[in-house]
């Protein structure tokens, strides 16, 4: 499929024209055959399923597939009417600014202001119009004016995110490429800078790879999705592609806006609205019981409550009475090396349990979560329970072999047979949809499918009887995180403790039955996740937001009043 006539013109900002991509020593093709342009000033949103080619076709854009990433490139690729292959990859900085996936693959490991000021630096910018541009993007992006001495070293990841964002748009470019530049920011911290990269701007192009669409889609202008060949799927406005191809989308494992099962729901009940919601508020206002009519509320009704019950807690509440796994007790924590971030801290999680870690960037969300697993030893206090394994922010960190294969049989317990351990590989690929890659370097994966990786290794044994997930769903398309929470209610159900340290409140919501949020140094709340979700005011303070289905909540309330 195309996405616009294939022969090459100087007016578009980006083009591919039947580009493929295969990496050496793999049987097909990562992209492609693609065909794809961004216009000057348009603001594109590139969707796909894990591995299926959307940041490899975003480094193929300056040339670094294949000049630094061995790969096999066929096809036209252009930016601003030029040949790709003329410059070296460095040669288009002042074209393209460029985010990659990884924030610690955009910075360089020095202080905050040294990293926002680098771009600048090499292109021999005066140093007062140099400091002047720090700051500006400093503030617009939200980087405190406290950080400009830090190392980046001493930043939490959603905290390097806001750094590497700061330094990427500092640039100025013409156009700017994101991928996934939301995976690991609290929901205040998502809006905002979603908001700021999609700035109507004529003079600058805008494509960007992000699964959290929710006060994103609002602002795009045309959208473009991968399936998992590696070729386009669908093309076009987001409301057309969004009602036109849900059913398409949804096979694929593609992210779609919460609006869109909103919206399905309410198709079904043959109320749809007549034009199709990327929120849920348009969804709703179609049938807003202040101006429609009592019929129409009343077949709405049942369609709202089914769309209300798919993000409530499906998983038990645990008894009072149940055993408790690991404990602190007047705990101080802090990172390795670094100040205490967390004092008086008393949490207990218990057999069977899972337990919502939630917080700003920087609240020590992390710091608690390796505490609480005892990987990460305390400053004062104590730890009681049993040890946990954890799987880190960075799925990377966690690799050892040099295969997908060899992971999985590393995670395994030595006693068992080989020829138990040939099925438990077999069948655990399956189920993290890995089957295929056995003979792959992990770091060969895309970053869903490193994620997948790294969580099955942890959950291929009874090893560890508390696990601790550091942002699990960053990363993953919409069949991993189906997966990744069958498997989590299957390690409950088993009497695992999982701890989940998440920005996604609607994850939050449906996996956990009790949360805690954390900031200004402690644990802020501690309660039924669907309490503190109702807590507006607590959500302020530790700049979160309301789950998807709240205003769907609050419209059944009051119809209910009516």
């Amino acid at each position: 499929m195309r996405s616009d006539p294939s022969s090459p013109k100087a007016g578009f900002a980006a083009e591919w024209h039947e580009v493929t991509v295969q990496y050496p020593f793999a049987k097909g093709q990562a992209v492609g055959p693609v065909s794809l342009t961004v216009q000057p000033g348009e603001r594109v949103l590139l969707l796909g399923p894990s591995g299926s080619g959307k940041s490899t076709l975003l480094l193929t854009l300056t040339g670094l597939v294949p000049n630094s990433i061995p790969a096999t490139v066929s096809g036209d690729i252009r930016l601003f009417g030029a040949d790709v292959g003329m410059r070296q990859p460095w040669a288009w900085a002042a074209q393209v600014a460029q985010y990659f996936q990884d924030a610690d693959q955009t910075l360089c490991g020095m202080r905050v202001e040294d990293e926002i000021a680098f771009a600048l630096e090499n292109r021999a910018l005066p140093p007062k119009h140099i400091a002047d541009r720090v700051t500006a993007a400093m503030r617009r992006v939200g980087v405190p004016e406290s950080w400009r001495s830090c190392p980046t070293s001493t930043l939490s990841g959603g905290e390097r995110q806001f750094v590497a964002l700061a330094a990427t748009l500092v640039q100025n470019a013409p156009l700017f490429v994101a991928d996934e530049p939301t995976a690991h920011l609290a929901p205040q911290a998502a809006d905002r800078l979603h908001a700021l990269l999609t700035e109507h701007d004529p003079h600058r192009s805008v494509l960007i790879v992000d699964h959290r669409l929710d006060g994103l889609i609002q602002h795009i202008d045309r959208m473009v999705v991968l399936g998992r060949d590696g070729s386009i799927l669908a093309e076009g406005r987001p409301r057309t592609v969004f009602r036109a191809k849900r059913d398409l989308l949804a096979s694929q494992g593609v992210w779609c806006p919460v609006a869109s099962a909103l919206d399905a729901r309410l198709e079904q009940a043959g109320i749809a609205p007549p034009v199709a919601p990327l929120s849920v508020d348009e969804a709703l206002a179609h049938v807003d019981p202040g101006t429609t009519s009592g019929e129409d509320v009343d077949r709405a009704i049942p369609a709202v409550e089914a769309f209300v019950a798919e993000y409530t807690v499906r998983s038990p509440h645990t008894a009072p009475d149940t055993p408790i796994l690991a404990r602190l007790v007047t705990a101080e924590c802090a990172p390795f090396l670094g100040p205490t971030v967390l004092r008086n801290i008393d949490l207990a999680i218990h057999q069977g349990e899972t337990l919502g870690i939630l917080g700003a960037n920087g609240a020590g969300k992390s710091t608690l979560g390796l505490c609480l697993s005892g990987l990460l030893p305390l400053k004062a206090g104590k730890r009681i329970g049993a040890p946990g394994g954890c799987a880190f922010q960075r799925p990377e960190n966690q690799f050892t072999a040099g295969t997908v294969r060899d992971e999985i049989l590393d995670a395994l317990p030595k006693q068992i047979s080989t020829k138990d351990k040939a099925e438990h590989v077999a069948g655990t690929l399956a189920v993290w949809g890995l089957s295929g890659f056995e003979t792959r370097h992990p770091f060969e994966l895309s970053q869903g499918q490193k994620r997948r990786l790294a969580l099955a290794t942890l959950t291929v044994s009874d090893r560890w009887p508390l696990l601790v997930l550091d942002e699990p769903m960053a990363g993953l398309d919409a069949h991993g995180v189906s997966t990744l929470m069958r498997e989590i209610q299957a390690l409950q159900g088993s009497g695992h403790a999982i701890a989940v340290i998440t920005h996604d409140m609607d994850l939050a919501l449906r996996l956990c039955p009790r949360s805690i949020v954390v900031g200004e140094g402690g644990i802020l709340a501690d309660g039924p996740t669907e309490e503190l979700m109702r807590d507006l005011a607590l959500l302020q303070r530790a700049g979160l937001a309301e789950p998807s289905c709240a205003r769907a909540l609050q419209w059944l309330q009051r119809v209910a009043s009516c």
